[in-house]
């Protein structure tokens, strides 16, 4: 990848200079080398410090929001992965971001890493990593000495079920794998809870959403949580920005989010990925994705900017509350 972000920061230089863009959304570099953070770039020099490795796994999608505003001068470039662009088709559809205000880099994708998985094959003391010219491999420094570890290995979750690496808008690519098709089955952990008792699947989440701590995190990097006032944030609802009280709470907060953005959900993993406490929030949306497929036909939120998904549009044949052939219990 550190071929493609050479020619990316190359281009977006150029981009500056002649006057097409006046700032660049993508990544710096944190206070670890496997926190690169989203950044905004006001200047060509400023670009130097621009960073595109395994590690920017974050979704600049939502960042379009704010800087793309219609009332906005000026021309925002941002760089997106493939799985990206679809959050990016969707806004579009929402009338989020104005697309005539912003320049889409279309970035080659190999898989983004989670150095939580480094850590869980017992590396400790980390202090660098690199990856060895095959694409497959990561070597990791550490103070005790050096490892290898297999990339397929250590992928953030969203990553493992790649929808596939062809970007689905953007004005330039600087990519060399667009053929890859997807990889993985990213319903298998859906099925897994789907095969429970009801009284088993009301466990494991009672344990799961019993962790949260209502930072908001995943509503904050969710690009399908792009209302302007959340409901959660009404000082009138009662549950305003705090933490849960008892376990009613605890899943109100969550399954309301689940719901909201349902059909919406590009299922981008962001919620998942920047979860402090490690919950599998992910599993949510993948189930209402995969009973709209079952039950509507094979849908992608945000493939084509403009489509209408199948919540919002109704035929004849749509399917009937309590119908025989609907199935129960999940």
């Amino acid at each position: 990848m550190q071929a493609v972000s050479a020619k990316i920061i190359e281009r977006a230089k150029e981009l500056m200079r002649e006057g097409t863009v006046t700032k660049v959304a993508g990544w710096k570099a944190g206070e670890f080398f496997y926190d690169a953070e989203p950044n905004i770039f006001e200047t060509p020099e400023s670009l130097d410090g621009l960073v595109y490795n395994r590690f920017c796994a974050s979704n600049l999608s939502k960042y379009m929001i704010k800087n793309s505003a219609f009332e906005s001068a000026g021309k925002v470039l941002v760089i997106l992965k493939p799985c990206d662009t679809y959050s990016f088709n969707q806004l579009l559809t929402e009338h989020r971001i104005d697309r005539e205000k912003v320049y889409i880099i279309g970035a080659g994708c190999e898989g983004m890493c989670d150095i939580d998985r480094v850590r869980a094959l017992g590396f400790k003391g980390i202090t660098g990593i690199d990856e060895k010219g095959d694409g497959k491999t990561l070597v990791v420094h550490t103070l005790y000495g050096d490892g290898e570890v297999n990339i397929d290995d250590v992928l953030v979750n969203k990553c493992e079920f790649c929808k596939g690496k062809a970007h689905k808008i953007y004005d330039e690519l600087i990519s060399d794998n667009e053929d890859e098709g997807p990889r993985g089955d990213r319903f298998e952990g859906v099925r897994a809870l789907e095969a429970m008792s009801p009284e088993e699947r009301f466990s494991f989440w009672q344990g799961e959403l019993s962790k949260c701590i209502r930072c908001n995190a995943c509503r904050n990097a969710c690009p399908a949580c792009s209302c302007r006032k959340c409901v959660f944030d009404n000082a009138a609802s009662g549950v305003a920005s705090k933490a849960n009280t008892d376990s009613f709470e605890e899943k109100m907060f969550h399954i309301i989010r689940a719901f909201h953005v349902a059909g919406r959900c590009t299922d981008c993993g962001e919620c998942t990925r920047v979860c402090p406490q490690g919950i599998p929030l992910h599993l949510f949306n993948r189930k209402y994705i995969k009973d709209i497929d079952e039950f509507y036909g094979t849908y992608t939120a945000g493939e084509e900017a403009g489509q209408r998904g199948p919540l919002i549009t109704f035929t004849q044949e749509d399917r009937e509350p309590n119908s025989v052939s609907d199935k129960g219990g999940n």
